[in-house]
């Protein structure tokens, strides 16, 4: 979908602004920047999403390149690749110095290597190698996701000079994190942390080291940004520092990088879920082709794992063909293992993400489950039990049910009149699917918890161990399970 093809009443502040400033782009060029000077850059973003492409270029030269560079923070991430890819190497190194060095480094990685590459050598030299360091780190890592824009003090300066210190760092406008301050050693290593009200309510004449909390809660920067996320979230940071060995601080990552992590990690997961690969891109954004390609290698191992259902069915002919009446409660069986399993497995993948329980908690974990599966299975054995039981009471009444008429002689008929199920044995076929379905659902339970252990242990993500996945499992050892129940107690 292009920019002028999606639909200005999602943006209504973008929606008013835009014809005043496609006026402008043709009457006053130079009075844009002035005339959106208090508008914010996000809506500014939503604006320049609603122009043409011709105009998109001379709208954000007419902002000048410091906010332009804000606008393209918050533009659609297809808009501005394509933008930057359009435009010189240098021009494109004009506007992505203004940004924010984490941002800096995130639109560089969107771009194609070799015109990043370009942009990188036109970039000055400091800003250059710095961006370099952070492309370093994968972008799922808090590396990757920090900005080296960050204040600290050592912690033998004075209250009063640190304010000085903090004041001139603010009217530079070049750093990200102001909300916290980071105390350091002579040695340069972070040893405290205070925010910014603590320092500006200290008593003159303090020393920074006496003010500043001495416990630092940080990260390394190969740490993934779910615990980033995890400790953020546990210790109400709004920031929250990357260390390195040495322990120096390599750089911050603030609440706002999180919670686009999270939003990110979460759609993810949503998708692996699914029973597909993620998509990596905007749902409304990713090539079509390449969107099949994720979801048909998932959808096609998933087929052919239920093509092992054929297999068992085949495996039980003979039993179908003594007791017709087996294959109506088929549907029933596979679908409470498989949605059994599916609940274990979507409770045990959230529990490990957000660290409620460990690969150590397998054994207690397996242990709850099967509890819990025996409890679960109980209850729908019931209601199994007294479904078929109801319908033997109609039948006796000679009523249809599903379809078949049930005769007075017999408990159940086939569409044909064939004889499928002999008078009294009702009883044995509803014992036969309550058992059934107390095995099916017990066994799901286990099998959809312990899944996501197995996939951490191997070192891949437990959301691969979906819930379709699961299902498929559970429903070829469902079929296993029910046949050879029935073997033992309706076919005996």
């Amino acid at each position: 979908m292009t920019p002028s093809q999606r639909n200005p009443e999602d943006r209504p502040v973008a929606a008013l602004l835009a014809p005043d400033i496609v006026a402008l782009l043709d009457e006053s060029p130079a009075a844009i920047a002035a005339e959106t000077e208090e508008v914010h850059p996000a809506d500014l973003a939503d604006v320049a999403e609603l122009l043409e492409h011709d105009q998109l270029q001379a709208f954000l030269t007419a902002l000048g390149p410091a906010r332009a560079a804000d606008v393209l923070e918050y533009l659609d991430e297809e808009l501005r690749t394509e933008f930057l890819e359009a435009i010189t190497p240098r021009q494109a190194a004009a506007l992505v110095s203004e940004m924010t060095p984490d941002d800096r480094a995130d639109t560089l990685e969107e771009i194609d290597e070799e015109h990043a590459d370009d942009i990188l050598a036109e970039i000055p030299r400091e800003a250059r190698q710095e961006t370099e360091r952070l492309l370093s780190y994968e972008p799922d890592t808090a590396g990757g996701l920090m900005t080296t824009e960050f204040v600290s003090v050592s912690q033998d300066m004075t209250v009063e000079s640190a304010l000085e210190n903090v004041r001139a760092v603010a009217r530079s406008g070049k750093k990200e994190a102001m909300s916290a301050i980071y105390t350091t050693d002579v040695q340069g290593r972070v040893v405290g942390v205070m925010s910014l009200r603590e320092l500006l309510a200290a008593p003159f004449g303090g020393k920074i080291g006496e003010i500043a909390w001495s416990e630092v809660v940080s990260v390394s920067p190969l740490a993934d940004r779910e615990e980033v996320a995890r400790l953020i979230a546990n210790y109400d940071l709004v920031a929250v520092p990357v260390v390195s060995e040495s322990g120096h601080v390599m750089g911050v990552i603030t609440v706002d990088d999180v919670i686009d992590a999270i939003q990110e990690e979460q759609t993810e997961d949503v998708q692996k879920l699914g029973g597909m690969e993620a998509l990596d891109e905007p749902y409304s954004q990713i090539a079509f082709w390449r969107m099949i390609r994720k979801r048909a290698v998932w959808l096609s191992a998933l087929f052919l794992g239920e093509m092992l259902t054929a297999t068992a069915l085949g495996a039980y002919q003979k039993e179908i063909d003594r007791q017709t009446v087996l294959a109506l409660f088929l549907p029933l069986i596979i679908s409470s293992g498989g949605n059994s399993g599916s609940q274990g497995t979507s409770l045990l993948i959230r529990a490990l993400a957000l660290r409620e329980v460990t690969l150590r908690d397998w054994w207690r974990v397996a242990g709850r489950e099967v509890m819990t599966g025996v409890t679960l299975g109980v209850i729908l054995a019931i209601i199994g039990f007294v479904r078929i039981e109801l319908w033997q009471a109609m039948a006796s009444h000679g009523w249809s049910v599903l379809g078949v008429q049930i005769g007075h002689n017999y408990d159940l008929v086939a569409k044909n009149g064939q004889e499928i199920l002999v008078a009294g044995q009702h009883h044995l076929l509803a014992v036969t699917v309550a058992f059934s379905l107390l095995g099916v659902v017990t066994f799901g339970t286990l099998v959809g918890s312990m899944l996501p252990f197995a996939m951490r242990k191997l070192g891949f993500d437990p959301a691969n161990a979906s819930a379709p996945f699961v299902a498929t499992f559970v429903d070829v050892t469902g079929l296993i399970i029910y046949f050879n129940v029935a073997a033992h107690i309706l076919l005996r």
